[in-house]
């Protein structure tokens, strides 16, 4: 019976796009698998400096990542890049969210084997996209932001349900929209059906964070909104800047106090 923990661990450090996302869709389908895994603990947790990932993209500061106009042949593909290079990460941080927390309930493995699978998904519908553009994932650089909060956070499940799915993956609920009206501007409409599968989805993958937060909190005796904004401020967040998407953020998880004193964070 192979181990399930050992299995996520296996994905995570494969630096081979393809066959990280094939094994991903692999693991689901076991999961969902009567007796087909176990969840014996590992002798230890390792961490993870730099999850498996090919040699490209180049990664460098955010601030060095090249800004282009959209409405450039290369500004248009650098942005379906980025949105690329975000689902890349995304399935890493799916990944190492089930093997790095091994004292969860199963419905926790179940929610984010699943969302690893959904952006294994997205991945490829991005990806396939840019190469109808004359590029594919690699040609530009990128940066690492999303695996700094998740080194960040290793050490503690609630807290990554707090600041990786509330907070960055967030972020994503209040981009799509905006992003979505630029994208139209330009006629790439394949863009922007690929988008509303990933919209649907975050609000969903946002949902799990929120549910699992809040399951951590009631276990410690925590008051979950005050805790978020502690959380927050302790790690330093980055803060509400641009879009901000209330009625998708209430479908998510969030309350209404709590997105007052985001929005005026």
């Amino acid at each position: 019976m192979q181990n399930f923990y050992q299995e996520c661990l296996q994905i995570l450090t494969d630096c081979n796009i393809f066959s990280k996302i094939s094994a991903t869709n692999k693991l689901f389908s076991l999961l969902n698998e009567k007796h087909s895994l176990c969840f014996d603990k590992t002798n230890e947790i390792i961490s993870l400096i730099t999850p498996g990932r090919p040699e490209k993209p180049e990664l460098v500061h955010p601030t060095k990542v090249p800004k282009r106009k959209l409405g450039s042949k290369e500004g248009h593909a650098g942005l379906i890049h980025a949105l690329t290079h975000i689902e890349f990460n995304a399935i890493n941080l799916a990944l190492d969210a089930c093997y790095r927390f091994q004292d969860m309930p199963e419905g926790y493995y179940q929610d984010w084997i699943e969302v690893a699978k959904d952006e294994a998904y997205h991945f490829t519908l991005l990806n396939n996209h840019l190469l109808t553009l004359g590029y594919t994932y690699g040609d530009f650089s990128a940066h690492n932001g999303l695996w700094d909060m998740a080194l960040k956070t290793e050490h503690d499940c609630m807290i990554r349900m707090a600041l990786v799915p509330r907070v960055l993956e967030a972020r994503g609920i209040d981009a799509v929209p905006e992003m979505q009206s630029k994208i139209k501007n330009i006629g790439d409409e394949k863009a922007n059906e690929i988008l509303d599968i990933i919209h649907r989805d975050e609000i969903k993958h946002v949902q799990y964070g929120d549910k699992w937060f809040k399951f951590l909190c009631q276990k410690r005796d925590l008051n979950p909104e005050n805790i978020f904004f502690e959380l927050m401020a302790n790690y330093d967040a980055p803060k509400i800047r641009g879009a901000f998407n209330r009625a998708d953020r209430l479908k998510a998880g969030f309350s209404n106090s709590e997105l007052d004193k985001l929005f005026n964070h």
